[in-house]
Protein backbone atom coordinates (compact mmCIF):
# COMPACT_ATOMS: atom_id res chain seq x y z
CA UNK A 1 0.00 0.00 0.00
CA UNK A 2 1.34 3.33 -0.98
CA UNK A 3 0.39 6.43 -2.37
CA UNK A 4 2.31 9.49 -4.63
CA UNK A 5 1.93 12.70 -3.29
CA UNK A 6 3.10 16.15 -4.42
CA UNK A 7 4.40 18.59 -1.40
CA UNK A 8 7.01 21.92 -2.26
CA UNK A 9 6.86 21.05 -5.80
CA UNK A 10 8.29 17.60 -5.13
CA UNK A 11 6.97 14.35 -5.62
CA UNK A 12 7.45 11.31 -3.28
CA UNK A 13 6.42 7.91 -2.65
CA UNK A 14 4.90 7.48 0.50
CA UNK A 15 3.52 4.08 2.81
CA UNK A 16 1.55 4.82 5.91
CA UNK A 17 4.35 5.02 9.00
CA UNK A 18 7.17 6.68 6.53
CA UNK A 19 8.95 9.65 7.69
CA UNK A 20 9.22 12.14 5.13
CA UNK A 21 11.22 15.82 4.83
CA UNK A 22 9.26 18.07 2.85
CA UNK A 23 10.06 21.78 2.31
CA UNK A 24 9.30 24.30 4.98
CA UNK A 25 5.62 24.03 5.89
CA UNK A 26 4.11 27.20 7.46
CA UNK A 27 2.99 27.51 11.22
CA UNK A 28 -0.99 26.77 11.40
CA UNK A 29 -1.27 23.72 10.51
CA UNK A 30 -1.84 22.63 13.87
CA UNK A 31 0.06 19.24 13.75
CA UNK A 32 -1.81 17.87 10.82
CA UNK A 33 -0.91 18.07 6.94
CA UNK A 34 -3.11 16.90 4.41
CA UNK A 35 -0.93 16.33 0.81
CA UNK A 36 -2.85 16.66 -2.69
CA UNK A 37 -2.76 12.84 -3.86
CA UNK A 38 -1.29 11.71 -7.44
CA UNK A 39 -1.67 7.99 -7.53
CA UNK A 40 -1.95 5.49 -5.26
CA UNK A 41 -2.11 1.96 -4.88
CA UNK A 42 -3.56 -0.80 -2.97
CA UNK A 43 -1.78 -3.97 -4.44
CA UNK A 44 1.09 -4.62 -5.89
CA UNK A 45 1.10 -3.90 -9.21
CA UNK A 46 -2.02 -1.80 -9.06
CA UNK A 47 -1.71 2.03 -9.58
CA UNK A 48 -3.65 4.73 -10.59
CA UNK A 49 -5.77 7.42 -9.83
CA UNK A 50 -8.54 8.25 -7.24
CA UNK A 51 -10.70 10.79 -6.98
CA UNK A 52 -11.15 10.83 -3.10
CA UNK A 53 -8.05 9.33 -2.05
CA UNK A 54 -6.17 11.35 0.60
CA UNK A 55 -3.11 11.46 2.59
CA UNK A 56 -2.73 12.73 6.07
CA UNK A 57 0.74 13.57 7.79
CA UNK A 58 1.65 14.27 11.12
CA UNK A 59 4.21 17.06 11.78
CA UNK A 60 7.26 15.55 13.55
CA UNK A 61 10.10 17.78 13.76
CA UNK A 62 11.41 20.75 11.67
CA UNK A 63 14.72 21.79 11.12
CA UNK A 64 17.60 22.82 8.69
CA UNK A 65 19.40 20.47 5.89
CA UNK A 66 23.10 20.50 5.46
CA UNK A 67 24.97 23.15 3.55
CA UNK A 68 25.79 23.71 0.03
CA UNK A 69 28.44 25.47 -1.19
CA UNK A 70 27.51 27.35 -4.64
CA UNK A 71 30.53 28.82 -5.70
CA UNK A 72 30.17 31.21 -9.03
CA UNK A 73 33.41 31.21 -11.12
CA UNK A 74 34.61 33.15 -14.39
CA UNK A 75 37.83 32.13 -15.41
CA UNK A 76 40.40 34.95 -16.45
CA UNK A 77 37.81 37.54 -15.28
CA UNK A 78 39.04 37.50 -11.47
CA UNK A 79 35.51 36.43 -10.66
CA UNK A 80 34.96 34.29 -7.40
CA UNK A 81 32.18 34.07 -5.81
CA UNK A 82 31.19 31.75 -2.69
CA UNK A 83 27.68 31.19 -0.56
CA UNK A 84 26.57 28.75 1.55
CA UNK A 85 22.33 27.49 1.62
CA UNK A 86 21.12 25.19 4.18
CA UNK A 87 17.48 24.61 3.39
CA UNK A 88 14.47 24.58 5.66
CA UNK A 89 12.56 21.73 6.26
CA UNK A 90 9.82 19.94 8.11
CA UNK A 91 9.86 16.29 9.00
CA UNK A 92 5.98 14.39 8.60
CA UNK A 93 5.51 11.18 9.38
CA UNK A 94 2.25 9.74 7.17
CA UNK A 95 -0.72 8.54 9.34
CA UNK A 96 -3.33 7.31 6.95
CA UNK A 97 -3.55 6.79 3.37
CA UNK A 98 -7.50 6.68 2.32
CA UNK A 99 -9.10 5.24 -0.58
CA UNK A 100 -12.09 3.80 -2.14
CA UNK A 101 -13.68 3.10 1.00
CA UNK A 102 -10.35 1.79 2.93
CA UNK A 103 -8.23 3.48 5.65
CA UNK A 104 -4.42 2.17 5.82
CA UNK A 105 -3.11 3.83 9.38
CA UNK A 106 0.20 3.85 10.86
CA UNK A 107 0.75 1.42 13.75
CA UNK A 108 1.10 3.73 16.76
CA UNK A 109 4.20 5.11 18.20
CA UNK A 110 5.12 4.00 21.62
CA UNK A 111 5.29 6.62 23.94
CA UNK A 112 8.76 7.15 25.50
CA UNK A 113 8.53 8.13 29.33
CA UNK A 114 10.49 10.27 31.29
CA UNK A 115 12.77 9.44 33.77
CA UNK A 116 11.94 10.76 37.38
CA UNK A 117 13.77 13.53 38.14
CA UNK A 118 16.52 13.40 41.30
CA UNK A 119 16.26 14.89 44.38
CA UNK A 120 19.48 16.63 45.29
CA UNK A 121 19.91 14.78 48.53
CA UNK A 122 20.00 11.23 46.26
CA UNK A 123 22.24 13.49 43.62
CA UNK A 124 24.54 14.45 46.66
CA UNK A 125 24.80 10.76 48.27
CA UNK A 126 25.78 9.18 44.80
CA UNK A 127 28.58 11.97 44.04
CA UNK A 128 30.25 11.23 47.78
CA UNK A 129 29.88 7.25 46.98
CA UNK A 130 32.48 7.30 44.18
CA UNK A 131 36.19 7.07 44.80
CA UNK A 132 37.92 10.50 44.44
CA UNK A 133 40.67 9.31 43.36
CA UNK A 134 41.84 9.68 40.24
CA UNK A 135 45.71 9.34 38.22
CA UNK A 136 46.90 12.03 36.14
CA UNK A 137 46.31 10.61 32.88
CA UNK A 138 48.80 11.74 30.18
CA UNK A 139 50.56 14.17 32.11
CA UNK A 140 54.17 12.39 31.83
CA UNK A 141 57.01 15.19 32.74
CA UNK A 142 59.68 13.77 30.43
CA UNK A 143 63.67 14.86 30.95
CA UNK A 144 64.72 17.09 28.08
CA UNK A 145 66.88 15.24 25.48
CA UNK A 146 70.37 16.53 25.49
CA UNK A 147 72.49 15.81 21.99
CA UNK A 148 76.05 16.35 21.86
CA UNK A 149 77.34 18.45 19.33
CA UNK A 150 79.92 17.07 16.93
CA UNK A 151 82.88 19.64 17.10
CA UNK A 152 83.67 21.21 13.85
CA UNK A 153 87.07 21.35 12.15
CA UNK A 154 88.93 24.92 12.85
CA UNK A 155 90.98 26.29 9.97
Amino acid sequence: MYAVIRAGGKQYRVAPGDVIRVEKVGTGTNGHLEFPVLAVSGEEGQVGQQPDARVVGEVVGEGRGEKILVFHYKRKKQYKKLRGHRQDFTAVRIAEIAFGGQSFKAPELPKKEAKPKKVKAEAAEEREAKPKTRKAAGKKKSAPKKTAKKAGKKK
